[in-house]
Order: C-alpha cells, then structure tokens, then sequence
C-alpha cells in the first residue's frame, strides 16, 4: 500500500466530500500516521469509511467524522482542548497539532495506556492524558476554548458547557436512541449559549448517560 496515496485519498474522497473542508485540519488528519493507532487485527480497514472497533464498547470515529468535527470546532493554534474519550490517541495526536494544549479523558484504564504508548512513539508533549469518569471529574474551574466529545449524550450537559470559554465551542452528539444529531454550543458569553444542528448521526451514550440511567449532568 502506498500510504502517502491513501492517507490524500481518504481526504479527497472521504473527508472533503461530506463537508471537512477545513485545510489546517485536514492537513494534520493526513500527517498523524493512523495506522499506527489501528489495532493490529484492522490494519486492512485503516483507511475505511467505518468505525473501527478498539474494545467491546470503544470504536475509533470514521475519517469523515474526524474531518467533520474538525471543520465545526475550527481549533486555533493558541487555543485548550478538552477530549473526552481519548481512545486509540489518534484524534488525540491530530488535536495535538492544533491546538496549544490537550487534556483527554479517557474512563477506559487500557485504552488510556495503549494512547499513552502511541502518542509518545511520536513525541506529541502537549497531551495531557488522565484516567477518569467524565461525570465524576473535578475540573477546578478550569475552562476550554474546544470541547470534542467521542460518546453521545441524551441531552445537553450544563457542567460541559460552563467549562467554555466565551467564544468557545462543544462538539457533542445528543439525542435519544434512534434520533441523534451532531451539535456544535458555542458561548456567546457568561450567561448565553448557542446551539446549532450540524447533522444526523449515531454514537453510542457516554457511561450513566443511556437513557434508562437516572442522573443529571
């Protein structure tokens, strides 16, 4: 496989194509070796328009969701991101060339570990990665300019969406089972929160947000 082609090919036909048209970030999907990120029993689905499994409730997004994403939160080079979800560290790795800094959270203790080998065999430094529940963690006030969420939620989450600086934006797959959209909240300031539709998707619930669990977030 020509890996250089294939990595062009999955922007050119994948990512561009269904709206990813951000250059900066579609540049940095392209220079952060998937690959490497890809569990070894996948490595011929790489570059596939699918979400590629990294445990029993774990998946990597689809190269045009990434672009997608991307494209909506429009991260800046001096800006904090806040992942939630690090999974295989490939989104991670790709964050990392964007933005000034990243913390990722990750529930899962292994994938966290196996992020951790991955993005250090490329030097990233600018990853924070930390081992915790999303719903239970203690943000001290910190605050984000980019919050990438990498599971749904049932409904919006007022904690993520104070943890925006004015200006802000929260990319966050919400709705109910069978219908759930991509949605971009930006801050417009203190008090006051914008939100737009972006598009129809599936994304399986953050743990204690499927809809049988009773809890506010």
């Amino acid at each position: 496989m020509d890996i250089t082609k294939a990595r062009r090919n999955v922007i050119e036909q994948q990512v561009r194509p269904w709206g990813g048209l951000n250059v900066r970030a579609n540049q940095a999907l392209s220079d952060v070796p998937r690959e490497n990120f890809v569990p070894e029993n996948f490595q011929g689905l790489v570059f596939a328009d699918i979400e590629i499994p990294l445990s029993s409730s774990a998946k990597m997004f689809s190269p045009k969701i990434e672009g997608r994403i991307l494209d909506s939160v429009d991260v800046k080079s001096d800006e904090s991101v806040l992942e939630i979800g690090t999974g295989s560290g490939y989104f991670t790795a790709v964050l990392s060339k964007l933005a000034d800094s990243v913390v990722s959270i990750e529930i899962d203790q292994a994938l966290s570990a196996s992020a951790t080998e991955n993005l250090k065999s490329l030097n990233v430094n600018n990853v924070d990665l930390q081992v915790s529940d999303a719903l239970t963690t203690d943000f001290s006030n910190q605050k984000y300019d980019v919050i990438v969420l990498g599971c749904s939620l049932n409904k919006q989450s007022k904690k993520l969406n104070e943890l925006l600086n004015t200006g802000g934006r929260l990319f966050a797959v919400i709705g109910s089972k069978n219908k759930m959209r991509a949605t971009l909240i930006t801050r417009i300031s203190e008090n006051e929160w914008q939100t737009k539709s972006i598009f129809e998707t599936h994304l399986d619930y953050m743990k204690g947000q499927e809809p049988t669990a009773v809890f506010a977030f």
